[in-house]
């Protein structure tokens, strides 16, 4: 990789019920506004792409195909107690840096963040 090649890292937030309702009001708000002071920075360094919340495990919708037959059940597909809760996608020289960025989101002090990069090919 040449130096002035950037790669992009998906940050994964998982979250469980057990954990959010464990806090309280104060640190609740406290991620909310850890969250938006991150994405002002990340954009203001130009390596914030995109992330968003996701809405409640309940209303997921899982889809699968086989034998040309649709399936979609109604939850996720692992009954788990964690559940994916939001994501970052960042553009960072290397994973080092997105692993720094991690390590800066509010959620990383309550629940675990998943670093991976966005594969190029599809």
């Amino acid at each position: 990789m040449r130096l002035d090649e950037r790669v992009r890292y998906m940050l994964l937030i998982y979250s469980s019920a057990e954990s959010w309702n464990g806090m309280s009001a104060d640190e609740r708000r406290a991620i909310g506004t850890g969250h938006a002071e991150l994405v002002r920075q990340l954009g203001a360094s130009g390596e914030y792409v995109s992330g968003g919340g996701l809405a409640d495990p309940s209303l997921t919708a899982t889809v699968k195909v086989r034998d040309d037959a649709i399936e979609a059940t109604d939850g996720p597909f692992a009954e788990a107690k964690e559940h994916l809760a939001g994501y970052y996608v960042v553009d960072v020289p290397d994973q080092e840096a997105a692993v720094a960025i991690a390590a800066r989101m509010p959620d990383a002090r309550y629940v675990a963040v998943e670093v991976r990069p966005v594969s190029t090919q599809m």
